[in-house]
């Protein structure tokens, strides 16, 4: 059976305040044409189908239309797992009415593992593939609180609860192919981040990550998958060197920090049990432009744009002088064009703002944890307590930015 793995759609997200539906439905109407174009059996969507739990009105039409195009596609299942950004209730409420269109959700660590086993059959009612659909495992799914467990106890319980679960439901997929008698490929969904794993600047996580926090190791995965499809990094790669582990990444930019990047899904066969992966690139449905530079540069890198090829833009000025009507000049050099300004950073301003505490700091170029340090040197914490608290800090954001 063909499959093809995508993930992190995070319908329903706006960019300073701007709704992107138009460029969401693109995409998934592209994305339908290309099941029924290549013939896909399996649709793996690897979880962060929605951005927030509780998704507007528009990007749940968006998600049923979609799954009502798959049903007309020729493509034989589709497969739908939680994300961290999802909410596993709202996703597995229609979830029996949509086994009727041989659509799979799992929206949450099963009490039995065994449900998150698959057995998918192929376009003549044979069995043709097993997967193993595992969403996006909480921290209360896979380990117990101990009293007084430090944190690095935690960090060890925490991969070895994944790597158990990962374990478990491999073992019954490898049962269930014996027992069938079939040299089925087994495959495997996830949404976390491996070790191995290249972030992107909007997947939030760049600095939240300390030695083993909130990693696993591509290790965890049994060898007996013959893929294993990712999602919760937005940036498409590999994990470890090994091409049958992947990252799908998003399909659409979702900050001015992605732009630049090669937006795909992975088109998947087997030949046997191995994997054989084609990148498919998704077109551009929403232009998004970073400019930064003195206002020369920027003068010219704006006049220097097509007027009517709609963009969205952010713009960073970093020139020496102080430029207080720069959204002015912005605006009077773009007004009638199809260009539209969506963030402005002035950063010789955010210097002047910043430079009575510390001259030459650049304010928006602060990391959370720069600003929490600043907290402990205004309470004159000492610095044999400060590592413990750091740590304890960034796990509170791991924790906030896993649970949204």
């Amino acid at each position: 059976m063909k499959l093809l793995h995508t993930s992190d759609w995070h319908l329903g997200q706006s960019l300073f305040g701007r709704p992107r539906h138009d460029a969401f439905a693109g995409f998934l109407d592209w994305l339908a044409e290309t099941v029924h174009r290549q013939q896909v059996d399996v649709l793996l969507v690897a979880g962060d189908v929605f951005d927030t739990g509780t998704p507007g009105n528009r990007a749940q039409q968006l998600y049923y239309r979609f799954l009502g195009q798959m049903a007309a596609s020729g493509c034989q299942h589709v497969v739908v797992v939680a994300g961290n950004h999802d909410s596993p209730a709202f996703l597995e409420a229609p979830r029996e009415l949509l086994k009727a269109l041989n659509v799979h959700v799992i929206g949450q660590c099963a009490a039995d593992p065994a449900d998150e086993v698959l057995l998918l059959e192929d376009r003549y009612g044979q069995p043709g593939l097993l997967v193993c659909a595992v969403p996006y495992l909480r921290d209360r799914d896979v380990r117990r609180v101990r009293p007084g467990e430090s944190p690095e106890d935690k960090d060890r319980q925490l991969v070895a609860g994944i790597a158990g679960h990962y374990a478990r439901v491999a073992e019954i997929a490898r049962a269930r192919r014996q027992a069938l008698g079939r040299d089925l490929p087994l495959v495997a969904t996830g949404h976390l981040f491996a070790a191995g794993s290249q972030p992107g600047e909007r997947d939030g996580l760049r600095e939240l990550y300390v030695g083993a926090l909130g990693q696993v190791s591509a290790q965890i995965f049994p060898d007996c998958f013959s893929y294993v499809a990712l999602g919760h990094l937005h940036l498409p790669q590999t994990v470890a060197g090994r091409p049958h582990i992947r990252n799908s990444g998003a399909p659409l930019p979702m900050g001015f920090g992605e732009t630049g990047q090669g937006k795909s899904v992975c088109l998947v066969a087997f030949d046997g049990l191995e994997a054989r992966v084609d990148c498919l690139a998704v077109p551009v449905l929403q232009h998004l432009v970073r400019l930064r530079g003195d206002w020369p540069a920027l003068q010219a890198a704006l006049q220097a744009m097509d007027p009517a090829q709609p963009a969205w833009l952010e713009v960073i000025y970093e020139g020496q002088a102080l430029i207080s009507d720069l959204r002015e000049r912005l605006a009077r050099l773009v007004e009638g064009s199809a260009l539209d300004i969506l963030c402005v950073r002035n950063r010789p301003l955010s210097q002047q703002a910043l430079g009575a505490a510390r001259p030459g700091e650049n304010l928006e170029e602060l990391s959370v944890d720069d600003v929490f340090e600043r907290c402990l040197d205004a309470r004159q914490v000492p610095a044999e307590q400060r590592p413990a608290l750091l740590r304890t800090w960034q796990e509170t954001l791991l924790d906030l930015h896993l649970d949204q």
